[in-house]
């Protein structure tokens, strides 16, 4: 690895200037001192010409494909890399081969053999490399490990935690969206919840899963459950029929915009979200199809139970139909107490100890920057960590490095084979699982 960078900035590629791309960018807008991008690889030419104009790229550090950029000779310190799920192995393994430092959006790929080849890459190269699980980095998170760690609750029993995916945003991404055919994207559970996966792998640091169970279902969003009269595009539905659906595309997205909010979701149905292109996209683009009337396949509704070495299990709930959006619900059981947190805009962990009978509150509020206050502010936690680890050349700061992702990635993948296989799948201690 290079050097201590001293109080130099950093240098950085975009490989996939879209909203997560975009949003990892912010922090060279935010901190300039700190890093610049100086270059930017997407097939569209619209979004790509956002990031080159948002940063002054050159013209010849501006690419319709990432290949060009990783023929090139070395070019930048760091690639951020946030191409669509299945487009993630090559472009690390090709930029590691450079020497490149690589920020990862998660999942890190979507099957064992990838995830494994990026780790034996990156090793090889030597590259600090940081996997996006980005809420490992959020307060709450750590200080819930926090106190795990410091025996606070005794000796911990079980971790029963819940992914509220939201009800429109589930129809947005897993029915309509990009992430709605497995065969196409990934599994809901390893798009959605790998982070959630992650999570509990964190807290129970120190043991080892050893078996792992899941039951999942499509449930609701298919033809069965279609109401009477429907048309095949919400744009074409009945009035009568569509105003009693809560999963209209003109509540979802016409709504957002005649209130002048042009953020996400919007901004995925058009380049320049106004009432005129978004309707047309709704007349004539996936996400105005009926969520009734779709080719979806993955679950929108799954559990996972896990046990661990030593007896305790754990339990993460991925639910499609809920009000919150991305809110996580965490309760963690000991032996002499338990903590509780509803991992919001200003979450706040709760400890009751069993043998005094009192309770105590521990504030984890985030801080909220600009443009980067997803996850309750983890994206900027992350890239913070990211940007500090290389310019110091110091992975302790890293959490969420290739080998410690590949054990929560393996943990989602022996799930989805338990769920297939309806049974409970075992795991060895290299990760191997029958």
């Amino acid at each position: 690895m290079s050097e201590k960078r001293g109080n130099s900035f950093l240098t950085a590629i975009v490989i996939g200037a879209g909203i997560r791309g975009s949003i990892y960018a912010q922090y060279a807008h935010l901190y300039p001192n700190k890093l610049k991008i100086v270059g930017v690889a997407d097939p569209r030419e619209f979004y790509r010409g956002k990031l080159q104009q948002r940063f002054d790229i050159k013209d010849d550090n501006c690419f319709s494909d990432w290949s060009e950029a990783s023929e090139r000779d070395k070019m930048s310190d760091c690639v951020i890399i946030t191409t669509p799920d299945r487009l993630h192995k090559d472009p690390v393994v090709a930029f590691a081969n450079k020497g490149y430092f690589i920020l990862l959006e998660k999942p890190m790929a979507v099957n064992e053999d990838d995830c494994r080849e990026i780790v034996k890459t990156c090793q090889e190269n030597n590259v600090i490399v940081a996997v996006c699980h980005v809420l490992r980095y959020t307060p709450w998170a750590n200080k819930l490990k926090e106190l795990i760690d410091s025996g606070l609750i005794g000796e911990v029993v079980n971790i029963n935690h819940i992914e509220n995916a939201g009800f429109w945003f589930f129809a947005h991404c897993f029915v309509r969206g990009n992430w709605h055919i497995e065969a196409e994207s990934s599994s809901s559970l390893l798009a959605k919840c790998c982070h959630d996966v992650d999570l509990i792998n964190f807290w129970m640091a120190g043991r080892r899963c050893t078996s792992i169970s899941s039951f999942g279902h499509l449930s609701h969003f298919n033809k069965e459950s279609k109401p009477p009269g429907a048309a095949s595009r919400c744009m074409e539905c009945p009035a009568d029929v569509e105003s009693k659906c809560p999963y209209s595309a003109k509540k979802i997205y016409l709504d957002q915009i005649k209130q002048g909010d042009k953020e996400f979701p919007v901004c995925v149905l058009a380049e320049d979200p106004t009432i005129e292109s978004v309707t047309t996209a709704l007349k004539t683009g996936p996400y105005g199809v009926c969520v009734y009337d779709n080719d979806n396949d993955v679950m929108s509704n799954q559990v996972v139970n896990m046990q661990f070495e030593g007896g305790a299990t754990a339990t993460l709930t991925m639910a499609g139909f809920t009000k919150s959006v991305g809110e996580r619900e965490v309760k963690v059981y000991g032996t002499k107490g338990q903590l509780s947190c509803t991992a919001n805009s200003d979450p706040v962990i709760k400890h009751y100890d069993f043998l005094t009978g009192k309770s105590h509150e521990y504030q984890a509020k985030p801080k909220m920057v600009e443009g980067m206050k997803g996850y309750g502010g983890a994206d900027f936690y992350c890239m913070d960590s990211f940007v500090s680890s290389v310019t110091e050349n110091n992975e302790t700061t890293i959490s969420t490095g290739p080998e410690e992702s590949l054990g929560s990635h393996l943990l989602v993948f022996a799930a989805e084979k338990a769920r297939k296989e309806k049974r409970v799948v075992m795991l060895q201690p290299d990760g191997t699982y029958n």
